[in-house]
């Protein structure tokens, strides 16, 4: 390959032009190498940086010890208005669910009869206690005190106490939640 490449002018004379990689100055292999690992080790001690600091799960909804998780979570925008408003405490532990002010009451599934064999059971129109998961569930259905969520905030509070303790050591927990 030819370093110069001659061209002809319009006066019949000939005109010199370098080759274009002449003069450009480049980084050594070496030099590239090492600043694309610099620049990878950056980027991944920011992500690491960051998933250090990020808030998630409990810690994001401030949560007491005694509740495990809620639903919908704090704050949560897009919820149906019929969804289910559930609240699962730690062993031990039952409550009252209290929506937009309306206390519900609460029925455990302990207190349900045993069916006969192929019987359908049918749950009352209250929050549901299951003792076996220490759960406490609420849905908005026709008949029932909520029988579905206002648009816009809906405010839920869950009082809830030891059960060999009782209802005298009660403690609560608020959260909202937006509805479409």
């Amino acid at each position: 390959m030819c370093s110069d490449l001659q061209f002809s002018r319009a006066d019949g004379g000939k005109q010199l032009v370098a080759d274009e990689n002449e003069g450009v100055s480049r980084l050594p292999p070496i030099a590239k190498r090492v600043a694309v690992s610099l620049a990878i080790a950056l980027g991944l001690v920011l992500v690491g940086v960051g998933l250090s600091k990020a808030i998630t799960g409990r810690d994001a909804q401030k949560l007491p010890p005694e509740i495990q998780s809620i639903n919908p979570v704090r704050s949560a925008t897009q919820v149906q208005s019929q969804e289910s408003v559930k609240v699962d405490l730690i062993d031990g532990y039952t409550g009252v669910l209290t929506i937009n002010n309306v206390v519900l009451q609460t029925f455990s599934l302990g207190d349900l009869p045993d069916p006969q064999p192929g019987q359908q059971v049918s749950l009352p129109l209250a929050t549901i206690f299951e003792p076996g998961n220490y759960t406490l569930s609420y849905t908005p259905v026709k008949g029932a005190p909520i029988e579905k969520f206002a648009t816009g905030v809906n405010t839920v509070q869950v009082s809830y106490w030891k059960l060999t303790d009782g209802p005298s050591f009660t403690k609560s927990f608020t959260w909202q939640f937006d509805v479409v």
